[in-house]
């Protein structure tokens, strides 16, 4: 499993996040073969999705900006497949631009469900919302 050397709650630039994951620079989704990683960003900055933490449970939006998700596209399969394709996930928030804060290891806790919401474009659409459980999360 990667060990990233980050704790709950700590501030990183998105070059750091890049360097240590190996990722892309951007995408709320972001796949990593080299580390067999998946980094999800939960990004308030930008209101694009309607994703919710409430504790140790986060409630994250799949993959798309425009038009209904489909549940097999690319990183939404690769997270919901994730508790037995071997693949490590971690979340972090944005509530600042340029400000990555390290919320630790996810697991996908339950079945994804789907809800109505806004694309880009400001037309309603079926979305995939991933129920997760920080596993780092401070008692």
């Amino acid at each position: 499993m990667l060990d990233p050397g980050l704790s709950f709650g700590q501030v990183i630039s998105n070059n750091i996040l890049m360097n240590i994951f190996k990722c892309k620079n951007c995408g709320g989704m972001r796949r990593s073969i080299r580390t067999n990683s998946l980094v999800l960003i939960m990004d308030k900055t930008k209101k694009i999705y309607n994703d919710r933490r409430v504790k140790d449970r986060v409630y994250f939006t799949g993959m798309g900006r425009k038009g209904s998700m489909d549940l097999t596209f690319d990183q939404n399969k690769t997270l919901h497949e994730s508790n037995k394709n071997g693949v490590d996930t971690f979340l972090f928030e944005v509530n600042n631009i340029g400000e990555y804060s390290y919320m630790g290891r996810v697991i996908l806790d339950g079945e994804p469900y789907q809800e109505f919401q806004n694309d880009v474009e400001n037309i309603k659409r079926k979305v995939w919302i991933f129920p997760l459980k920080l596993m780092d999360y401070p008692r």
